[in-house]
């Protein structure tokens, strides 16, 4: 993929192997726009990671950010922009139909889920966990889970 795309993950992957969620804070200034991480508005990123994470700290999301990163991703058309045109998303679970999967793709989903939350997405037959997206020009555009 292009080479900002690459730089913000890199980005995101360093601040979550440092395993302190005040470090993502970095990736998420280096966008003018902030990227969408929830529905209602977020004032502070690392206050309302620290909320939603598990532990309380953070770490759960840190740990759901690298596993994601880690997984494939999928291209999507975005538009007319010949510079812009692409958003990276990952995983490219989150926009493939579960229904389809292969095997391998099951074992890959049941790895980077876990075996229970994989089950009980196949059941529902929609991806509904943490997606990232980036776009071609390296803006982080969203990272949430999905509904």
């Amino acid at each position: 993929y292009l080479v900002r795309v690459q730089e913000m993950r890199e980005a995101i992957l360093s601040a979550v192997s440092t395993g302190r969620i005040e470090d993502l804070r970095h990736a998420y200034e280096l966008n003018e726009l902030k990227p969408d991480l929830a529905a209602e508005p977020v004032a502070d990123p690392v206050a309302y990671w620290q909320r939603i994470s598990g532990d309380g700290r953070g770490l759960e999301v840190l740990a759901a950010l690298g596993q994601i990163l880690e997984a494939g991703y999928v291209v999507l058309p975005t538009g007319r922009d010949l510079e812009n045109n692409r958003i990276y998303v990952w995983p490219y679970f989150a926009e493939v139909p579960l229904a389809g999967l292969t095997p391998a793709q099951d074992v890959e989903l049941m790895r980077l889920l876990g075996a229970a939350t994989a089950l009980n997405l196949r059941a529902t037959a929609r991806y509904s966990w943490w997606r990232i997206a980036i776009g071609a020009d390296g803006v982080w555009h969203s990272f949430r889970k999905m509904p």
